[in-house]
């Protein structure tokens, strides 16, 4: 029987030139086909069709929001274009967010529900899909696992600020859920690993919300998405005697 393709799902990909879609490339290249989710339908295509280009197998799975069952169809067609015969689902990233940067008296009853919706509800949806397929993987003996999940945090995952409550309250929920996960499914050989990203991403939002900044043609003061992808192959890759559950990425010139 031939040995079962290895397929990664990422979920919250941008605009495509962030840290998802570098992700996606990059396990690509490791020989993972990939399946891509998240509610930018246009930029979903567009990175699938660069991945395909390139000799990758993708596919993407648009969704209108992060709400469960949105996410749980999407999972039901994901499944359904990488049959179990065929594939296994061996590492996954959850990516999305949305960030809400607003003094407190300004946040609105909206802006809490987005933020719950993809940081909380959206991440348990995603992490539930996940493990239960990756219980089913007999363990890889090269690494000691079934699969891999990690989770993409910030800055506002372990330290609030004066215009972050709203955003760090779900981050914060975000590296509780991983931390429970890792400490629940550890022991089933499911890594579970949460990322924290401090400092800025050379993105192409990034670049508009702050008018392109020096700082991003500077490769000591900001995190470029391919060097972040590397780390979750990095992730992905470690074997079972010694497994990162929290690792804290950030440019050599932060101010911490």
């Amino acid at each position: 029987m031939p040995s079962l393709k290895p397929l990664l799902v990422v979920a919250g990909i941008g605009q495509g030139g962030g840290t998802g879609g570098a992700t996606a490339r990059a396990f690509a290249k490791e020989g993972y086909s990939i399946a891509l989710l998240a509610r930018g339908a246009d930029s979903l295509k567009s990175l699938e069709e660069e991945l395909k280009a390139s000799g990758a197998d993708a596919a993407s799975f648009p969704i209108p929001s992060y709400e469960h069952k949105s996410v749980q169809s999407a999972f039901e067609a994901i499944r359904a274009r990488y049959p179990s015969s065929e594939y296994s689902l061996r590492a996954a990233l959850y990516n999305a967010g949305h960030g809400v940067w607003k003094p407190f008296l300004d946040i609105t009853p909206d802006d809490v529900k987005a933020v719950t919706q993809t940081n909380i509800e959206g991440a348990f949806a995603f992490s539930h899909e996940v493990v239960s397929e990756f219980k089913k993987n007999e363990i890889d003996e090269t690494n000691g696992k079934r699969g891999a999940l990690i989770f993409t945090g910030a800055t506002a995952s372990i330290r609030g600020n004066t215009t972050t409550s709203a955003f760090a309250a779900g981050k914060f929920a975000l590296r509780a859920l991983s931390q429970s996960l890792a400490k629940e499914f550890g022991k089933e050989n499911i890594h579970v690993a949460h990322a924290i990203i401090d400092g800025g991403i050379v993105t192409p939002q990034g670049r508009e919300r702050f008018n392109n900044p020096p700082k991003y043609d500077n490769e000591d003061q900001r995190l470029s998405p391919e060097a972040i992808a590397s780390a979750y192959v990095y992730l992905a890759k470690q074997e079972r005697s010694a497994w990162t559950w929290e690792l804290d990425l950030r440019p050599a010139h932060e101010k911490w």
